[in-house]
């Protein structure tokens, strides 16, 4: 049948069977919004920032494992999303950002609301593409989805003039694509799987090291039974929280810059590391030349360019996360010989001595509300089970440190980048995505105002949020970094013209709540959690001077952490 460039793309999107498009409109996607309005199967959420479109992408794919999808304008639309789409590129997570361009005549000539989409989003995209006919559409959506998806997941840019969204044509999505320049690898080597289990089985103090990959890759029942076989203990990174569960006796919980003594005296001391599915970035490793000085270390990664990019490694194995796992359960349960059992029970022994240290103890008598107070009971209360996202800085830590993530897809933060911002609007992908789920913001009152417009969004489309902002009046992590490294030289780092949050909210039709003291804690944050149908805003006014530990200065081990 044929139809013109934009009505393409609607049928595009429900060939890959999408769910929501969240989107800004604007003069060079106007043919592509006459399309969306003419038809009811692909659902448009109209944000109030176009940065705001793609962190709600980003949140509704990693809480489901599916790509999210943002259309956007020209020119300030497509530069807008920038952010958002380095932001999902850092954390590997699958989108399609479908950017509206000037008519192809027009390109280079310096048009209105033109800018060189492709050229700009390179650095930051898997891939992108310029639609020069219409005649493309069909494949080239059906290429960047593949190419979105499989193998390292990341967003795809598609940038479409506006005559090519006027223009028509017949059309036929692909039931199937081959591109000869991309074949990701699938299996592991089965020689370097039966190398990495003979090490395995040989370690006296072994480690097991997971990351985001084995959240984005599914992996997270082939990980358990992996490390229960094996009995070894297992530390995850920020983002690869809640692959395995946070409160079983086998977990050390996170490592790192804020990780947990155990993890990180762990790693630091253990003979065998066992790398799956993290790309060994500078939080977790500290400096790299004092990194896991005694081990041997096995990298699994999907994508060849993680192995021994930061951290030479002695076994690489490139395939992906539930295959090589797969691979490693069928030779464990296949070899006759097992874990070294006294060399494990002292191991076990020295770990439980690291654990006894209690890092993440804090002042629980305090008559000011402690940030760590707050999440430990947004953790009862909510008995482990909402779908949290974050911001960028101490709650963020605070949540990762204090919230026990037993599942994967609940913990939803921007870990690479790093982006302030980011907790509202991935919270709203997230809230969507899952619409009889609790949802739960953690913020501050700096992060919370990069898209604090997005209020309007949710009160458009009902979604019934708990914000909980930790606000001590301050750039947290910015005033900690200053306290330790700058002679309490505190720049730029206090706020004093913060809002009203609990008007601020009010004024966006929502649920408004100020808790001073601790004692109101609990009853604020169940007042919130029963308002099933509302918004709440819980505005938590915490100690100013609060600090995260455990934490590892630059340019220090992982056995060097400043714990008080």
């Amino acid at each position: 049948m044929e139809l013109t460039g934009a009505e393409m793309i609607v049928e595009c999107l429900k060939a890959e069977d999408v769910e929501y498009v969240f989107g800004y409109p604007g003069g060079a996607v106007l043919h592509i919004y006459d399309a969306f309005y003419k038809q009811n199967d692909v659902k448009h959420i109209l944000v109030r920032h176009e940065q705001g479109a793609t962190h709600a992408a980003d949140g509704y794919a990693r809480s489901t494992g599916r790509p999210g999808v943002v259309l956007v304008t020209s020119g300030p639309g497509a530069t807008n999303a920038v952010t958002g789409i380095a932001t999902a590129y850092m954390d590997s997570i699958p989108m399609i950002v479908i950017t509206g361009q000037v008519p192809k005549a027009l390109i280079g000539n310096d048009a209105f609301q033109e800018v060189d989409s492709v050229g700009i989003t390179r650095p930051v995209v898997k891939h992108n593409f310029l639609i020069e006919d219409v005649k493309d559409v069909a494949r080239i959506f059906k290429q960047a989805f593949y190419v979105a998806t499989t193998g390292r997941p990341g967003p795809v840019v598609i940038d479409i003039p506006k005559d090519v969204t006027v223009a028509k044509a017949e059309f036929s999505y692909p039931s199937e694509i081959s591109m000869r320049s991309y074949n990701p690898t699938v299996k592991g080597h089965p020689g370097q799987v039966r190398r990495a289990v003979d090490i395995m089985l040989s370690a006296e103090r072994p480690m097991i090291y997971t990351g985001g990959g084995v959240v984005l890759g599914n992996g997270s029942e082939q990980l358990r039974q992996f490390t229960r076989k094996l009995g070894y203990p297992i530390t995850q990174t920020l983002m690869g929280l809640g692959a395995y569960p946070a409160t079983d006796k086998q977990s050390l919980g996170m490592l790192g810059m804020h990780g947990t003594y155990e993890a990180n005296m762990g790693m630091h001391h253990c003979d065998v590391l066992i790398a799956i599915g993290a790309r060994f970035d500078d939080r977790v490793t500290g400096n790299l030349e004092k990194f896991c000085p005694y081990a041997t270390i096995i990298h699994v990664d999907v994508d060849p360019a993680s192995i021994s990019k930061n951290v030479k490694v002695d076994v690489p194995i490139v395939g992906e996360v539930v295959q090589v796992l797969n691979e490693f359960n069928q030779a464990l349960e296949q070899t006759e010989r097992t874990p070294n059992a006294s060399a494990l029970e002292k191991w076990w022994h020295q770990i439980n001595e690291w654990r006894s240290q209690d890092c993440l103890k804090y002042d629980r008598e305090s008559e000011i509300i402690k940030p760590q107070f707050v999440l430990e009971k947004l953790y009862e209360i909510t008995k482990g089970k909402a779908i949290v996202t974050s911001d960028v800085g101490q709650h963020q830590m605070f949540a990762a440190q204090y919230y026990g993530f037993d599942e994967p897809r609940r913990w939803i933060n921007s870990g690479g980048l790093g982006t302030m911002g980011f907790g509202l609007p991935a919270a709203i992908g997230a809230q969507l995505a899952h619409p009889d789920d609790l949802v739960a913001c953690v913020t501050g009152e700096a992060s919370i105002q990069m898209c604090i417009q997005e209020l309007a969004t949710c009160r458009q489309y009902g979604l019934p949020l708990k914000i909980i902002n930790l606000n001590n009046g301050c750039m947290g992590m910015v005033r900690q970094w200053q306290e330790f490294f700058y002679e309490k030289r505190y720049a730029m780092s206090y706020f004093e013209s913060l809002p009203d949050f609990k008007k601020v909210a009010e004024s966006y039709g929502h649920i408004g709540i100020k808790v001073e003291k601790p004692a109101d804690v609990v009853p604020a944050l169940e007042e919130a959690i029963a308002q099933k149908d509302r918004l709440v805003f819980l505005d938590f006014i915490t100690d100013q001077e609060e600090n995260v530990y455990p934490m590892i200065p630059s340019g220090a081990g992982l056995n060097e952490m400043i714990l008080v």
